[in-house]
């Protein structure tokens, strides 16, 4: 009975799956041979539990994972390699309130008055007969939302901040199975159910198969070798960590463990073919090889989290279902219409009024895979390098505004901005030239790490735009100092390593402008600096390492503090204790331009008094949402998402 009760609800797939993991292990002598010279299978097989208690919402994890990896040496010197990996997060069943079925609930929006704030029922917001009173008569503002009741709802941007007089809206956070509004595939994720949710690596792209791929080394003629790995993989071009500057030919899956998991462990494998022409030696050089990869899977964007899961970086999975509801079925958005001097009352926008309406993911063609190059080498004095080259796409959206009409409002030119807040999400072609270099400094027994790229192509939102969008190219840096030292009151046998990096990212060709209420353009800082300071010692023969890992958002002056305690209590078992902690130096930085005076509609979206009410174009009016948490990074936008964790991982 009890083990019936463990297991309800869990998804078929991963059942079956753990039960031929098992049959696997205790059977691996007789898995095929694959060829009559192959080797017997080596197999490994892990599993994991990581609990995770945050601050305010009670258990926020409860992740079971089971890992089983296979190599074999296959007839004619392939070799074949696979990783499967199943979890199960029982989180959304232990703690429903807050992440599963019963999650969310009625919501109030606001309304700013010249007295201050008032609350205001979703739904009570300003509705057709008030704004047919103003003289917009042919609009489809609504009185209410029968068809879409106030329930399952947070409100946007909750996580992290406060309304404040800007704009906010209802989301929907329950799984889709329960709750369909706002459920969109943004690739791979958005419109998940339950279990879907419980269980991620069971799905259409079979991310249960975490590796699989054949490969082998042929040797040529003149000495040199070809070496050959196709299937499902990860290609690992960065040479530092936590940072993407080169490593961006897998997505990443952030719903995981947000940034504080290993990229190892939230890569996405793709589809790829990889050859790496191994030339060797040369007068001048220790090794040189030269790689290509071709990415010919189906296109996937990064996992940014569905509304209503734990872990949603830059809360962006609750600003796009969000959105995609407002589209579907309309609903109340706070502090939006100018009505009056001090005043933004909070109105109710009927459907295809505001919000996203498209999805257009990449469609399989050969034009749409993704295709890099790299030459590689190592020179005599032992400064390894390499020179990269990708085209690819985009891996986050970008939304585009502008899509059509004005949907019945009339009374006022249109002029060139066609529509209100209304987006398409759009995935950009990407280019990529950049390289890394990697030496010693032994007079100060530090190795130093560098990486720099430049990408054509790159999507930024941009008020000053009628499209709300600009192309920009963009420059990344970093830069990484390994230290081993000798820390008497850690160890004095044992070297603590101190590594440090510094991030910095420049958009070129940056606008940004004076509006009559504030700055428009783009949100993102033209210059942004991030560091990371990792201090991580070695006790007792290595069996414990207690290490600290501080990150510092530079311009967001956000900051995040992520002590850890790694014990080997026998080759087999693992006990990891931690915790991460966020916080930031207040959230005003944050506001910006939020287009709510975009568009030429007076009274309705011009601010009372504006000299020219029907010019197109924002004048700046500025909140934390929608555009706030591009400036607030993934720090300053989960500052209050502290958790305390513990792992439990053993080895078969």
């Amino acid at each position: 009975m009890e083990l019936r009760q463990q297991h309800r609800g869990v998804p078929l797939a991963m059942v079956v799956a753990a039960m031929a993991i098992a049959g696997q292990v205790s059977a691996a002598d007789n898995l095929p041979s694959l060829g009559e010279e192959a080797s017997p299978w080596n197999v490994d097989v892990t599993y994991e539990n990581h609990t995770a208690r945050r601050e305010s919402v009670g258990l926020a994890k409860f992740r079971n994972t089971l890992q089983v990896e296979a190599d074999k040496s296959l007839s004619d010197g392939w070799g074949l390699h696979s990783i499967l990996r199943g979890s199960f997060d029982g989180v959304y069943r232990m703690n429903k309130s807050e992440y599963g079925r019963n999650a969310g609930g009625a919501v109030n929006l606001q309304t700013t008055t010249p007295g201050g704030y008032v609350s205001v029922p979703y739904g009570a917001g300003l509705g057709h007969t008030a704004v047919a009173g103003l003289g917009l008569v042919d609009n489809k503002f609504v009185d209410s939302y029968p068809t879409s009741p106030n329930e399952g709802f947070r409100v946007l941007g909750d996580r992290w901040h406060d309304i404040n007089g800007g704009v906010a809206f209802a989301v929907p956070v329950r799984p889709c199975d329960t709750d369909s509004r706002g459920c969109r595939d943004f690739g791979g994720y958005g419109n998940q159910s339950l279990r879907e949710l419980e269980a991620p690596e069971f799905n259409d792209r079979w991310d249960f198969l975490r590796e699989v791929y054949a490969k082998k080394t042929f040797g040529l003629a003149n000495g040199d070798s070809l070496f050959l790995k196709v299937g499902k993989q990860q290609v690992v071009w960065g040479r530092t960590d936590l940072f993407r500057v080169l490593d961006v030919i897998n997505p990443i899956d952030y719903s995981r463990n947000n940034i504080y998991d290993e990229l190892s462990e939230i890569r996405i494998p793709m589809w790829i073919a990889q050859a790496e022409y191994r030339m060797g030696a040369s007068e001048s050089m220790q090794d040189r090889n030269f790689q290509v990869v071709w990415n010919f899977d189906k296109f996937r964007p990064s996992n940014l989290g569905q509304c209503g899961t734990p872990n949603a970086i830059l809360d962006a999975g609750c600003f796009f279902r969000g959105m995609a509801n407002l589209w579907d079925n309309g609903g109340t958005v706070a502090n939006f219409a100018n009505v009056a001097p001090g005043v933004q009352m909070a109105t109710n926008f009927g459907a295809h009024q505001i919000g996203l309406n498209k999805v257009n993911l990449p469609e399989w063609s050969l034009q749409n895979t993704q295709l890099g190059v790299k030459y590689e080498g190592v020179s005599k004095d032992g400064l390894s390098f390499s020179l990269n080259a990708l085209t690819y796409r985009s891996q986050l959206p970008s939304l585009h505004g502008g899509i059509g009409g004005v949907n019945g409002f009339t009374g006022a030119s249109q002029g060139s901005w066609p529509s209100l807040i209304a987006f398409n999400m759009e995935f950009p072609r990407v280019n990529l030239v950049g390289g890394s270099m990697d030496f010693q400094l032994p007079a100060v027994g530090a190795a130093i790490r560098t990486e720099l790229a430049v990408t054509q192509g790159e999507e930024f939102q941009n008020t000053a735009r009628k499209e709300l969008f600009s192309k920009n190219n963009v420059s990344r840096m970093v830069i990484g100092v390994d230290r081993p030292t000798f820390i008497p009151f850690i160890s004095e046998t044992s070297a603590t390593l101190i590594s440090g990096q510094l991030f910095w990212q420049h958009i070129f060709q940056h606008e940004r402008q004076q509006g009559t209420l504030g700055t428009v353009g783009i949100p993102d800082f033209q210059n942004n600096f991030i560091g990371t300071l990792l201090i991580k010692g070695f006790l007792r023969n290595g069996t414990v390492s207690p290490q600290i890992m501080f990150a510092r958002d530079f311009n967001a002056r956000a900051f995040a503090v992520a002590p850890q305690v790694e014990w080997n209590v026998s080759n087999d078992l693992k006990l990891t204790f931690g915790a991460n902690y966020k916080g930031a130096d207040g959230n005003d930085r944050y506001k910006f331009d939020d287009c709510r005076s975009c568009n030429p509609w007076a009274p309705f979206t011009a601010p009372s008094g504006d000299a020219d009410p029907f010019t197109p174009g924002s004048r700046g009016l500025s909140g934390l949402e929608p555009l706030g948490r591009f400036r607030a990074g993934p720090i300053g936008a989960a500052f209050n998402e502290n958790d305390i964790y513990v792992k439990v991982n053993y080895k078969f």
